[in-house]
């Protein structure tokens, strides 16, 4: 079978079970799985860039998408004028004192010969920067937090349609990762792993912590919308004349007090489907824009010679190739795109809440798309997305079905028959392993494994 072909009937497939969904249970669910299986699919491009592009061995996922989260806030929110107003001028000097600090720390690196005098002098002006930065920045955060603490407490954002959030928490992953990248990218895979997870922790540990930036663990809702309300197109006139459209065969059996029940049950039905379609036409653009640039680029001289540093370093560099540069590049823009994504899931859920960022569900699972779908193949990403992602949703339900099933032949009230049926939710990790164990044991490079392609073929 052709690689295509499969790539084909995989698809078609995901799509078979989309619809099953839609039929079984709703077409709400199965839409809101798919917007959730496209935020997924850009998340798993990211990876793939840095691992099956690269062999960057990244378990920090969880942080660059919380950053794209946190961007989200800081471009939609309003700003709270009364904390600004509080606050601005202290904020302006702790910065430039911080800015200072680090400017002046990399003139005495690069002036003082190595020694005890350049480890004296660099003690000396890191202790004095980051004292002097504390004591105009500590008063400029309690007076922030002090302005009305159970609704804002904390500087808001610029205001901007909320949609801006998804370039800009990709410039934020970006610039973060290039941080990251210029001090660990000269470890070994393992070790690369160990402080990628562990910045990924600090970043969330910020974000948990510093209320002044995004309410920390208070939490951020009510964000903006790039799509119309729900409540706003149940009382818009076309949208309800569009209802009656599509549902006039239905209708037209009904009498007139009926038709205006069923018409309005119809009609709040509706507006979640539209807004749902909605989001899934934006999150299918930025797929498809960040697919079609990751396979130019794969296929590119650039691509080619990204996986040449990947199957051997030591020969790439013996040919010329800035290895360490070159994983730089590709660490910053897949840090990127999985900032994009953040962004956008952020924006979904309207809201930003940073202790819902855990390793397992925004690092490991992430990483058993790259897998199941098929590393080094971007389409084999994004197939993953899609895959695992609807096994995640659908495990417990059909967890709860097997549960109750299983111990049918047991009494209602029988204590181990109710554990079990309230346990079921557990049952995603069983399937998560026995997929990836399926997987690695039939065909260990994934469901679409890489293909390479020989020059000139």
């Amino acid at each position: 079978m052709s690689s295509t072909l499969k790539t084909q009937l995989a698809f078609a497939v995901i799509a078979l079970l989309l619809v099953i969904i839609g039929l079984v249970q709703s077409w709400n669910v199965a839409l809101g799985i798919l917007n959730l299986c496209l935020i997924s699919a850009v998340m798993a491009l990211g990876v793939n860039m840095q691992w099956g592009y690269a062999g960057l061995l990244n378990v920090g996922v969880m942080g660059f998408a919380a950053l794209g989260g946190m961007s989200a806030v800081l471009v939609s929110q309003a700003p709270i004028a009364e904390a600004w107003q509080a606050s601005w001028a202290r904020l302006l000097i702790s910065a430039l004192c911080f800015s200072a600090t680090i400017a002046v720390s990399i003139v005495c690196y690069r002036k003082i010969a190595a020694g005890r005098n350049r480890n004296l002098a660099l003690a000396l002006v890191i202790i004095g920067g980051l004292a002097l930065t504390r004591f105009f920045f500590d008063p400029a955060v309690t007076a922030i937090e002090s302005i009305e603490p159970a609704r804002t407490g904390f500087l808001g954002g610029m205001g901007l349609p909320i949609i801006f959030s998804w370039v800009f928490g990709g410039i934020v992953a970006a610039g973060i990762a290039w941080c990251i990248g210029k001090g660990a990218l000269g470890l070994r895979a393992d070790y690369l792993a160990i402080a990628t997870l562990g910045i990924s922790e600090i970043i969330l540990a910020v974000l948990k912590n510093e209320d002044w930036l995004t309410r920390g663990v208070k939490n951020v809702t009510g964000l903006s919308r790039p799509v119309p309300y729900e409540i706003d197109l149940q009382t818009t006139t076309w949208f309800i004349d569009l209802m009656r459209w599509w549902h006039s065969g239905s209708l037209g059996t009904l009498n007139e007090a009926e038709q205006q029940l069923a018409l309005r049950q119809f009609v709040i039905d509706g507006s979640s489907i539209f807004v749902k379609f909605c989001y899934t036409g934006l999150f299918a653009g930025v797929l498809v824009i960040v697919l079609l640039l990751s396979v130019k680029a794969l296929n590119s001289p650039w691509g080619r010679m990204m996986r040449a540093i990947r199957d051997n370093e030591i020969a790439a560099g013996a040919m010329g190739k800035d290895v360490t540069r070159r994983h730089l590049e590709i660490f910053i823009i897949g840090s990127a795109v999985i900032g994009v994504a953040g962004a956008m899931l952020t924006t979904l859920d309207g809201q930003f809440t940073p202790t819902s960022y855990q390793p397992l569900r925004f690092t490991f699972l992430i990483w058993v798309m790259v897998i199941v779908g098929g590393s080094g193949n971007n389409m084999g990403s994004v197939l993953g997305g899609f895959l695992i992602w609807l096994v995640w949703i659908e495990a417990e339900p059909i967890g709860v079905w097997l549960m109750a099933f299983g111990t049918g032949w047991l009494d209602e009230s029988n204590a181990i028959r109710i554990h079990l049926i309230e346990n079921a939710q557990h049952m995603r990790l069983f399937f998560m392993g026995l997929v990836l164990l399926l997987v690695l044991r039939f065909s260990p490079g994934g469901i679409l494994p890489e293909v390479v392609r020989k020059q000139g073929s």
